[in-house]
């Protein structure tokens, strides 16, 4: 039997690594084990991203918990479940799984899921003025903020120029919609409007645009975060749009971080930023124009009552209460996500109340009554911690993570700890030697 399993062995393997959907395994502890080439396609990350890490740090789960860890703690499969996530990266991912518990010998061993990409889809689906087949222009973002109200006066001289554009900004603060706006508002207008998703690892990605662009087109050419290119991807793509011409073409990039430090940490080619940076235009994340929430809620649910007929006219004080507070790390995607949720749930009630937000929303935004076990990775057939071992567990966890949100800088991530430069690095050193 064993000799059976060794000669099947590398059929196994190359079934996984060849498989159109994406497989993901975890052990019992939450670490991968299996993750094949599809899956690193689906989410942007390679096998070194994934191994010996925890999928709560490798992804922002916000719209629903990880269907790996659901099965894992309740052992049983969970099949056809829609989740929409966003990965270290900051990359948003939409995924239908099938999801199974894996026993030996009748004992819990780990969870394997099998996905099938869907984020292009979605994001068509989710594009407010997609859905009505109307062009996307300026007067259909919501912009009541002061920088907002920039954003949208910059793009407008920016179509009129008719230059290259880079858009700088957070996952979720409506790049796309800013993009298709400056297509839409060119005079004379061009044909087509194309996006190149830049996160992916695909060597051929470059030729493959090549192939798709017709070359006696006129076209707006929107390249969504070229810094998740490869430096050698980058360059291909440079050596592309140098040779296009310009006249009949608008060529439009964005990137989600700074781009001084994006080049300094050789994320980003710099000659790659000065092609499209004629016209840099930052759009600020949500938490930094909270008068932009409830103007973009109104304009939201009137769009969900003309087409489905919903009830919902508002939100109670308390709820806008809440959303003014709240960080919104996805932006006004993950607030309209939520509010996708909440009104599809809806049935004749004509404002959201805190009640009809999910849990998942409430445990985020600090309510510690809507906690529950289910909440967290707890094994109930598995004794405690002692209290100084789970302490001491999550220091490390919490350093760590820390540490990632300042990009592995000590001095950024001491000050945001409230801890000297050199008590940290002590820290450090300390969970390093105890591995």
């Amino acid at each position: 039997m064993r000799k059976e399993i060794d000669a099947l062995a590398p059929f196994y393997a190359f079934a996984i690594e060849h498989a159109a959907l994406g497989i993901h395994a975890i052990d019992n502890h939450g670490h991968t084990i299996i993750y094949n080439n599809k899956m690193k396609h689906i989410e942007g990350l390679a096998l070194e991203d994934v191994q010996d890490r925890s999928i709560l740090e490798l992804f922002n789960f916000d719209q629903e918990e990880s269907t790996l860890l659901k099965v894992l703690q309740s052992k049983k499969e969970l099949l056809n479940v829609k989740q929409t996530y966003w990965n270290r990266n900051g990359i948003e991912i939409t995924t239908i799984n099938d999801t199974y518990p894996v026993f030996r010998d009748r004992n819990l061993i780990g969870a394997i899921e099998l996905s099938r990409d869907i984020t292009a889809l979605e994001k068509i689906l989710h594009q407010p003025d997609s859905k009505s087949n109307k062009p996307i222009t300026f007067n259909e973002i919501v912009a009541y903020s002061s920088p907002m109200k920039t954003v949208i006066s910059t793009a407008k001289k920016a179509a009129k120029a008719k230059l290259s554009v880079l858009l700088i900004g957070e996952t979720g603060t409506g790049k796309e919609l800013i993009a298709e706006s400056i297509h839409n508002a060119l005079s004379p207008s061009l044909q087509y409007f194309y996006t190149l998703h830049c996160q992916s690892s695909d060597p051929f990605l470059i030729d493959r645009l090549l192939e798709d662009l017709n070359e006696s087109a006129s076209y707006t050419l929107f390249c969504e975060r070229i810094e998740l290119l490869s430096i050698p991807l980058q360059k291909k793509l440079l050596a592309l749009l140098s040779k296009s011409d310009s006249g009949n073409r608008q060529f439009i990039a964005s990137i989600g971080d700074d781009p001084v430090e994006l080049i300094a940490a050789g994320s980003l080619l710099k000659e790659l930023y000065y092609f499209f940076s004629s016209f840099a235009i930052r759009i600020p994340p949500l938490r930094k124009r909270p008068e932009d929430i409830m103007p973009f809620i109104s304009t939201y649910l009137a769009r969900r009552s003309e087409r489905y007929n919903s009830a919902i006219q508002g939100v109670t004080p308390d709820v806008e209460k809440l959303f003014k507070q709240y960080d919104w790390p996805g932006n006004i995607r993950e607030l309209e996500i939520l509010l996708d949720e909440v009104t599809s749930l809806s049935s004749t009630e004509t404002v959201i109340t805190y009640n009809m937000l999910p849990l998942h929303f409430r445990v985020k935004t600090g309510d510690r009554d809507a906690q529950s076990v289910e909440d967290f990775i707890v094994h109930r057939n598995k004794e405690l911690l002692p209290l100084d071992e789970y302490l001491h567990a999550a220091e490390e966890y919490y350093i760590h993570k820390a540490m990632k949100l300042h990009d592995d800088n000590v001095t950024k991530t001491a000050n945001a700890l409230g801890m000297s430069r050199q008590s940290l690095q002590y820290r450090l050193r300390k969970i390093k030697n105890e591995r």
